[in-house]
């Protein structure tokens, strides 16, 4: 039976069909993570990325209360300019629903769709996870990662949060952390974070294998891929994090908490830096959205010397 929340362009839903590279995107870095018109200029480059390297984008988000899957590039304007905008995770999809509204789609929020939609692969730039101001304030993408198997390819965990408690977090739940490239676990703007990762891998297609192996095993987590930003567009933790410091403690003294904290963070983070954090979270979207076309594409690979 069709399931009548999803609304799959053609274009997807054949991808599917045929079983090729799709990689799916987020819409709350476009409606709640970046400024005018940077945000629309980075949705439009990283489908572009996608398509360089042979799989198809899927950009995911809420028009009028239905969950998109693919999105023209009048819609994606048109999302980039819209006010208000839902923010949306798993508790706000029915909102969205029933009130009609358009919505960006949080990391969970997007699990979310692409399980429904049968799409294995998502791009996207920080995962959430557990907060610096408060202990209990836990991003509902920790949960999500921990039960819908999927290949997430991100640069680390957005560096305002309480990385060593979020790594923990996501041990428990028996998440991997794939480092690619690297044995250490990134911290979005920065390269390095002190802390470690699961296991190291150097390319696409040993991801791929790795991840056909873990759900082989009957493991139900999704593996999550942390790719750090390029060298040239990397800021020092060293320079990170008396700015992360400094925007979080005004957070707490205006008593900015749930899902405005955020994009508070990040907007404040960006004025702090001079724009220089803004160009670092650009460039590693980015950087995520090649790799995630070169693991989609090297699945894809495998899929079939399996069938053989």
């Amino acid at each position: 039976m069709k399931n009548t929340a999803l609304d799959i362009t053609l274009e997807i839903s054949r991808a599917l069909a045929m079983g090729a590279p799709v990689v799916a995107f987020e819409s709350t870095v476009i409606t709640h993570g970046l400024p005018q018109p940077q945000n629309l200029e980075l949705a439009r480059e990283m489908e572009k990325q996608v398509r360089t390297a042979g799989a198809t984008p899927a950009t995911i988000a809420l028009i009028k209360g239905k969950i998109r899957v693919g999105l023209s590039d009048e819609e994606l304007s048109g999302l980039s300019k819209a006010q208000p905008v839902l923010k949306v995770s798993h508790r706000d999809f029915a909102t969205a629903r029933v009130k009609k509204m358009d919505g960006g789609t949080t990391v969970a929020g997007t699990m979310f769709a692409c399980q429904m939609a049968g799409i294995k692969v998502f791009a996207t730039g920080g995962i959430g996870g557990v907060h610096k101001e408060s202990s209990f304030d836990i991003s509902t993408d920790l949960h999500a990662l921990s039960n819908i198997p999927m290949i997430v390819v991100c640069a680390g965990a957005k560096a305002i949060l309480d990385l060593p408690a979020t790594l923990e977090y996501l041990e428990t739940m028996g998440v991997p952390v794939v480092g690619y490239r690297t044995d250490e676990f990134p911290a979005f703007y920065s390269r390095e974070s002190g802390l470690g990762v699961s296991v190291r891998l150097d390319s696409p297609e040993e991801i791929a294998e790795f991840a056909r192996a873990h759900w082989d095993l009957g493991m139900r987590s999704a593996v999550l891929v942390t790719n750090p930003v390029p060298e040239t567009q990397a800021v020092p933790k060293s320079e990170m994090d008396p700015i992360i410091a400094k925007a979080s403690a005004e957070a707490v003294a205006q008593g900015i908490h749930g899902q405005k904290l955020t994009p508070f963070l990040l907007g404040r983070i960006s004025e702090l830096t001079g724009g220089k954090s803004l160009r670092t979270n650009l460039a590693l979207l980015l950087n995520n959205a090649r790799l995630a076309a070169q693991i989609a594409g090297a699945m894809d690979a495998k899929k079939k010397a399996w069938a053989i």
